[in-house]
């Protein structure tokens, strides 16, 4: 009940901050601390972009936004795998043991299909921390069929706050 009511307060802050058209890291992180069980452990932006960047280990970035958000952007060569119809098959083909990243717009969505994978005996699952918001907000980059694009689907509205780079979608 407790972290049900910190929520809450958290909420009726941000919906405050947004008013006042500001909103704060510290805040986001607050926020995204309320949200995640830590369940599964989670990756930085920092050092996941790092860990591409330096492309000895293979990583396997998995979305699990939905189809229309992956469509706007995602990050380069993630995989679309979906929330709702998230379907353990899809990655029948991968060792156990292979390096999965999940992400969604902040890590909660991503975190549950962590869990899923997690139960079903992958080994070396990680959240990415903030999800693709900390990832733009950070200024790494995100792509689409066409290529690099600054487009990020904001989700809603209320959670769009978070997003202070890019160019934010809605539709």
């Amino acid at each position: 009940m407790t972290k049900k009511l910190t929520f809450l307060f958290i909420l009726a802050y941000l919906f405050l901050l947004k008013a006042c058209g500001q909103t704060s890291e510290k805040a986001y992180h607050a926020m995204l601390k309320t949200l995640y069980s830590n369940s599964v452990p989670v990756i930085t932006p920092q050092v996941l972009k790092q860990k591409l960047d330096n492309g000895k280990q293979e990583l396997i970035l998995l979305d699990t936004r939905t189809e229309r958000e992956y469509t706007v952007s995602h990050l380069p060569n993630a995989t679309y795998i979906g929330y709702d119809d998230f379907n353990l098959n899809q990655l029948h083909h991968l060792p156990k043991n292979t390096p999965l990243i999940v992400y969604c717009s902040v890590g909660y969505r991503s975190e549950k299909v962590g869990e899923k994978l997690k139960k079903a005996g992958y080994t070396n699952v990680y959240n990415l921390y903030g999800g693709l918001f900390e990832w733009v907000n950070k200024g790494y980059t995100i792509t689409n069929a066409k290529g690099p694009t600054t487009k990020v689907h904001a989700y809603s509205q209320a959670w769009g706050i978070w997003l202070n780079k890019g160019e934010k979608v809605y539709e």
